[in-house]
């Protein structure tokens, strides 16, 4: 059985690794030499893959989807963080983890909330018709109307959210475009939206 989980862990590493070995910081850390010990640089390398394609994951997603133990994600990502490739910011009880210079303050906060199930929820159903009322949210997503109020202030302290006239997402063409390029990682939701995103682009919030 042990076998088999370091066979896994190793396939999980090798494929995000080769994700991130192709980033331009990964080719100028090793050129540094500073990622000159492989069982040094594979896991990072992973990381970096793994942030390309899955940013503003939380601590805890990344350590598990890698199979990497906590103190070596620890690890890991304070090197990387000191390298100035990789940027963190609280959220919550979660840190969220995002390549460094990739996106903007509002592009981080958005992901960050996009990561979550019922916000994500409720950016999706806004974006697909604006005039969704919180009931409307609410049952669209099985969850009690002071749920949806309470993430619905949360989302406008944020600035993802204009609760002035009812509900209504800001930027949404910034976050659309955040859906559609990180869809598969945000799961079949997200997905299903990407694939009808065309019909959303000319939305004007």
């Amino acid at each position: 059985m042990t076998r088999e989980v370091d066979a896994d862990k190793r396939a999980t590493l090798r494929r995000f690794a080769a994700l991130g070995a192709a980033t331009p910081l990964a080719a100028s850390a090793r050129a540094s030499a500073a990622d000159g010990d492989t069982d040094e640089s594979a896991p990072r390398d992973a990381i970096r893959g793994y942030l390309a394609t899955t940013p503003g994951a939380h601590f805890s997603k990344l350590r598990d989807d890698l199979s990497l133990a906590t103190g070596e994600t620890q690890h890991h990502l304070k090197r990387l963080e000191s390298a100035d490739e990789v940027v963190s910011q609280k959220d919550g009880d979660y840190r969220r983890y995002f390549p460094a210079g990739r996106f903007s303050a509002f592009e981080r906060r958005a992901l960050g909330y996009l990561r979550r199930e019922t916000p994500r929820g409720m950016v999706l159903g806004l974006l697909r018709d604006p005039d969704a009322s919180g009931a409307d949210l609410a049952r669209s997503l099985d969850v009690s109307r002071p749920t949806i109020s309470t993430y619905a202030g949360e989302l406008a302290d944020a600035g993802l959210l204009r609760t002035d006239d009812g509900y209504r997402v800001a930027r949404p063409e910034v976050v659309i475009s955040l859906v559609v390029r990180y869809a598969d990682s945000f799961g079949p939701g997200a997905v299903d939206f990407a694939d009808d995103a065309a019909g959303y682009i000319s939305y004007d919030g």
